[in-house]
């Protein structure tokens, strides 16, 4: 378990990291939401006889999270990434439009 979990944690920090600029917090929830119930039915696949007290007991952080961990290795939970907007910076950048026209009034003005 603890090779699935880092192999999903290295995958989702990926993409969450890139997504992190975009209006992406329900999609983070959602995605959350699957790797968890992902990871649970993997837990009851492998281990039939256990009932689910005995998986969440074994297997789950406590309370609030009831996020999977194994040897210290805890699932990343893209609820936690923080979203960063990008910040409207006016006219300070530069189109290739706006030099085009320069260029087009400075040539009209010669």
């Amino acid at each position: 378990m603890e090779q699935l979990l880092k192999h999903l944690n290295s995958v989702v920090r990926g993409w969450c990291n890139y997504f992190r600029h975009g209006v992406s917090s329900a999609t983070y929830r959602y995605l959350g939401l699957y790797l968890w119930q992902s990871v649970m039915k993997w837990l009851r696949a492998r281990h039939p006889k256990l009932g689910w007290r005995k998986i969440k007991r074994r297997y789950l952080t406590g309370y609030p999270a009831g996020l999977p961990v194994e040897n210290g290795t805890v699932l990343y939970n893209p609820q936690e990434t923080p979203i960063e907007r990008y910040r409207w910076r006016g006219y300070a950048i530069p189109t290739p439009w706006t030099s085009l026209a320069n260029m087009l009034n400075t040539a009209q003005q010669a």
